[in-house]
């Protein structure tokens, strides 16, 4: 009688682990870890060869209904409640509004309204947008050059002269 009782135990363990991957609560896999153990106990005491027989059988089966837990869990409705989840694809930093309207001001030419030491406030166009150099430190009022947007972040390069044929064409210091 006690080696089917053993081999129940042993069942009911691996249906509590599974019972886990619908009922995410922590009391089932308590409840899966007693019945396991207490399965492989009583078929230890009972016979060495079943007791053997049940262990191995637990060090198989228990890693692979785990790995089968973690594998499906995150796909279940009730662990999608539970578990918070990453950024979506589409709504990464480069596509959010903010960073798509400072890009439009690469390449522009903008004059500096405080110092830039080396961060400082630029005026593109009527618009007051923060920027940072490369390093060097900027006078207000020079001409600058936004030659980059990394991160959020406008990048400028002072230019030493503005050509009257055309903005565009400005030389860099």
């Amino acid at each position: 009688m006690e080696i089917p009782l053993a081999y129940l135990l042993i069942a009911f363990g691996f249906l509590f682990l599974a019972a886990e991957l619908f009922f995410p609560s922590g009391i089932l896999s308590v409840l899966a870890v007693c019945a396991i153990v207490g399965g492989v106990t009583i078929a230890f005491i009972y016979d060495p060869y079943h007791g053997w027989f049940c262990l191995i059988l637990v060090f198989v089966g228990v890693p692979t209904v785990l790995a089968a837990i973690f594998h499906f869990l995150p796909k279940t409705m009730m662990s999608r409640r539970l578990i918070s989840r990453g950024a979506e694809d589409d709504a990464t930093v480069a596509s959010m509004p903010v960073i798509l309207e400072l890009e439009q001001i690469r390449g522009k030419l903008g004059r500096t309204l405080s110092a830039l030491r080396p961060a400082g406030v630029v005026d593109f166009d009527g618009r007051r947008i923060d920027t940072i150099t490369e390093g060097m430190m900027v006078d207000p009022g020079q001409w600058v050059r936004c030659i980059d947007v990394k991160a959020g972040k406008v990048i400028v390069r002072p230019i030493d002269k503005i050509d009257p044929e055309g903005l565009e064409t400005a030389i860099y210091r």
